[in-house]
């Protein structure tokens, strides 16, 4: 559609209100207080979208909010004690020595959710004007081929593209920096990185996916504050994962389970293997008589230092899990995404511009700390025991050893159906039943009648090659059962049930051909997220 748009202009323009968007625009604020901010934020109000575990290191944000506690997020449980278990089908073994990556001693298990919230309180109280329900659907650049803005969703379009009562297209919003915070996977981010090259120098990005419920339990039943991680089983030894159950106040418990999306069996599914562990003789007596109040699920950026792409570009920047700056050995990334919202602001405040952004960040605390742990996450490709190996030398030397393994992405790492045995489904006594019914604990609702954001280049592709050579993975690692193969008229085809969707990347990361194009669909629309 060709029309005129409304324009909005601002000094800085940040896209997405995540720990590090919002940390971006509030310290701007705080440098300027003239600087005219604007953030937009994809969910129909801040903090529904967004999905962590989370427990956070709260150093940054007490740099940015030293009085954060005050207004504390309603999740917000300090840390008591760390427990490592390593899991086989029946028992577990619990490790005698917490590793410093993973030593919680002075930190927070929170809702980001409600974190996210707060932090947007504190901006508005500085002036920033947010505007969540307006997804950014693609940047917007000047003849000299500069970043000068984005453009929002069209608003009131049917399913086949053609405007209904009340169509509103798209505004157009520059400025003088742009800053793009989607977190893992964003669809405008992976726009510019195509266009500018941005990770020529840099690994191919990889991921995993994280899902996540959050239960009320039993009284008594939880000790507020623990924080448990596992490994091994119900996975094999040649894939990356493991799970967190955090402890919460009120008999509330958030657990999940995190797949590496660099596995290679085609038959597995991520949502199955959650339900699988939930029902481990150490866990489902915790959940037994327990109820699910939210569901979800998120890609989490696991590609470290050698898959950071080059942060900075003409008139915009990324920052945040959008660049890649968790560090998966804390299993931690909210304190580095708002280290780097911080740092661009002070880029923009000292330069006018983000040139320069890139080496701050990979010369700075940022860059320091994902050098340390680079190669710990890709030692997990030959397997547990040697990543747990190359782990603890990596740790014993804190990154100092002369050499840099290696990523690889992750679609590539998929192996054909007939390399790899059907896996027997395990035990499922507990709630959820299958991923519709635990869609519904996620709230996504999006319109039936709008354009479908899930864009599948070739559906031929599903029919034939991908039908014959993996057996339509994306039927199964989708956590929200949006992919479908059904038969119409005697033929197979693939049937897309966008609705269901809650946003967490995978199809757009994981699908073996890469002809799946996850775009926002209509503002607003998505999961609704309660204390996740």
């Amino acid at each position: 559609m060709s029309e005129e748009r409304d324009v909005m202009e601002f000094d800085l323009l940040v896209v997405g209100a995540g720990p590090a968007g919002l940390s971006c625009a509030i310290h701007a604020k705080q440098l300027n207080p003239e600087l005219n901010v604007c953030v937009l934020e994809k969910g129909a109000t801040v903090g529904s979208h967004i999905l962590a575990g989370a427990v956070i290191e709260p150093g940054p944000l007490e740099e940015l909010l030293p009085n954060w506690k005050d207004n504390a997020p309603e999740v917000c449980v300090p840390v008591s004690r760390d427990e490592i278990r390593m899991m086989s089908a029946q028992g577990s073994f619990k490790f005698p020595i917490v590793p410093p990556q993973m030593n919680n001693h002075g930190n927070y298990i929170v809702s980001l959710s409600s974190l996210t919230q707060k932090m947007a309180e504190a901006a508005e109280e500085l002036g920033v004007e947010i505007y969540p329900g307006f997804p950014a659907r693609m940047p917007l650049y000047n003849e000299a081929g500069e970043v000068i803005g984005v453009r929002t969703g069209d608003m009131g379009v049917d399913k086949d593209g053609n405007p209904k009562d009340g169509y509103t297209p798209g505004m157009d919003l520059h400025a003088k920096l742009t800053v793009f915070a989607e977190g893992a996977r964003g669809s405008c981010s992976k726009q510019l990185v195509a266009k500018y090259g941005l990770d020529a120098q840099a690994d191919p990005q990889t991921y995993g996916i994280g899902i996540k419920e959050l239960w009320q339990l039993p009284p008594g039943r939880t000790e507020p504050g623990l924080v448990m991680h596992t490994m091994g089983w119900p996975l094999d030894n040649k894939t990356y994962g493991g799970s967190f159950v955090y402890h919460l106040e009120d008999d509330k418990l958030a657990i999940g389970f995190v797949v590496g999306l660099d596995y290679e069996d085609p038959h597995l599914e991520p949502f199955e293997k959650f339900q699988e562990f939930k029902n481990h003789p150490h866990i489902k007596p915790l959940l037994e008589g327990g109820e699910i109040v939210s569901y979800g699920a998120r890609a989490i950026v696991e590609g470290g230092w050698q898959s950071l792409p080059k942060m900075e570009m003409p008139g915009a920047a990324l920052i945040g899990c959008g660049a890649g700056t968790l560090n998966v050995p804390k299993i931690k990334g909210v304190h580095q995404a708002i280290r780097s919202g911080m740092e661009i602001a002070k880029q923009f405040h000292e330069k006018a511009s983000a040139e320069g952004f890139d080496a701050r960040v990979r010369e700075g605390a940022i860059g320091a700390e994902l050098k340390r742990v680079r190669n710990i996450r890709p030692s997990f490709h030959w397997g547990l025991w040697v990543g747990l190996m190359i782990s603890g030398l990596e740790t014993l030397f804190a990154g100092l050893l002369p050499y840099t393994l290696r990523n690889r992405a992750d679609h590539s790492a998929l192996k054909k159906v007939s390399t790899h045995k059907p896996l027997t489904p395990g035990n499922r006594d507990l709630p959820p039943r299958d991923r519709l019914s635990a869609v519904y604990f996620a709230a996504t609702e999006h319109d039936e009648d709008q354009p479908v954001h899930l864009r599948v280049e070739d559906t031929n592709i599903c029919v034939t090659r991908c039908a014959e050579e993996y057996d339509n993975p994306c039927t199964r690692f989708c956590p929200a059962k949006v992919y479908e193969m059904v038969e119409v008229d005697g033929a197979k085809q693939l049937q897309i049930n966008a609705a269901n969707c809650v946003h967490c990347k995978t199809c757009d990361i994981k699908d073996p051909y890469q002809i799946i194009n996850w775009v926002t669909p209509e503002g607003g629309a998505g999961p609704n997220y309660q204390l996740m």
